[in-house]
């Protein structure tokens, strides 16, 4: 959970975001790891540092450890097994199996840029390399099985993911499918695994690999972005959006691709879930990180954004619960 003072420090940072006229959030989007926005009145400043992230993590916080007590993990990454997609309609996989609710993963190498502004909120923390294996501190796991979306939204390969959407929009187009938002549980283990990988290609941080990493781009903050569809037919939104827009089309790369089959689950863009037994309006969560230097893993959760935010960088996939087989006729 939030503490006081951190909800009070969110509180605040949002009323920033709203005297500047934006849509919903911190500064530049819908992620809270973005760095804080330049001035209006003022020209966006060279290269700047994006801050140390703001969310909440879904498991306990992750100690650092140092190099010396631990051995670094392989580079080697472990097979991904054939997609199933049993009981699944057209375009989702199927993910089962044993879910941890609690890690604790340890940092073996932090990103430079973190390393050396330790305790400055003007930097995100990225870390580069993750002691293996990652550790259960449940008592029990959970037996999981579900269909998830192979693909962000809208799933279909040669597409860009949709974004500028919010939570209530995103899980009524899901539901227009048949299909519905994804747990935080549930994207917790199609992108890590029973092996609780830190990211989805394992303990090793690659932008080679995931739409991860790019530089931050300062959005224009005089006016506020429009969502999804009147952005694209808006002259203004639609440069704005080109402009801040790094995201890479559905299929362009399937290097990002979880142990389940599931493709950029890491990076690209945030993804909205739901965050389970939680009253309106917070019932919205952001998972797996987009585009820009920030956290980018599969466990932490961002959980302030509210359920009628949306961002330039925030979208979604879907997930559904296994077919049922019909039940044979009598007699059969």
């Amino acid at each position: 959970m939030v503490s006081s003072a951190r909800q009070r420090q969110f509180r605040g940072t949002r009323q920033a975001a709203f005297s500047l006229g934006l849509a919903f959030v911190v500064a530049s989007g819908c992620d809270d790891d973005a760095p804080p926005p330049a001035p209006p009145s003022a020209p966006a400043p060279p290269a700047p540092a994006p801050p140390a992230p703001r969310p909440v993590d879904a498991g306990p916080t992750l100690a650092a450890p140092s190099l010396d007590a631990a051995q670094p993990p392989s580079d080697a990454e472990p097979p991904t097994p054939e997609p199933k997609r049993d009981g699944c309609p057209e375009g989702m996989l199927r993910v089962e199996g044993s879910y941890c609710p609690a890690v604790v993963q340890q940092c073996l190498e932090h990103h430079p840029e973190y390393a050396n502004n330790k305790g400055s909120k003007t930097v995100s923390e990225r870390c580069l390399r993750y002691k293996e294996p990652s550790r259960c501190v449940s008592k029990e796991r959970r037996e999981l099985a579900f269909c998830i979306d192979r693909y962000e939204y809208p799933n279909r390969k040669g597409e860009l993911p949709r974004v500028l959407t919010s939570w209530l929009e995103a899980r009524k187009l899901c539901a227009e499918q048949g299909k519905r938002l994804c747990t935080v549980d549930e994207f917790n283990f199609a992108c890590e695994g029973p092996e609780m990988r830190p990211y989805v290609n394992g303990f090793v941080r690659d932008a080679e690999k995931c739409n991860i990493d790019r530089e931050y781009r300062y959005p224009d903050h005089s006016k506020r972005m429009l969502t999804y569809e009147a952005c694209l037919k808006d002259e203004r939104c639609s440069a704005e959006l080109e402009r801040l827009d790094q995201r890479h089309a559905i299929g362009a790369r399937e290097s990002c691709i979880s142990w389940a089959g599931v493709v950029d689950m890491n990076g690209n863009v945030n993804e909205w879930v739901e965050r389970e037994h939680k009253p309106p309006p917070h019932r919205s969560g952001l998972k797996g990180g987009w585009w820009g230097p920030v956290r980018n893993r599969c466990r932490p959760t961002v959980e302030f954004h509210k359920e009628h935010d949306y961002g330039y960088e925030a979208g979604f996939r879907c997930c559904a619960d296994l077919e049922t087989p019909a039940s044979p006729a009598p007699g059969e």
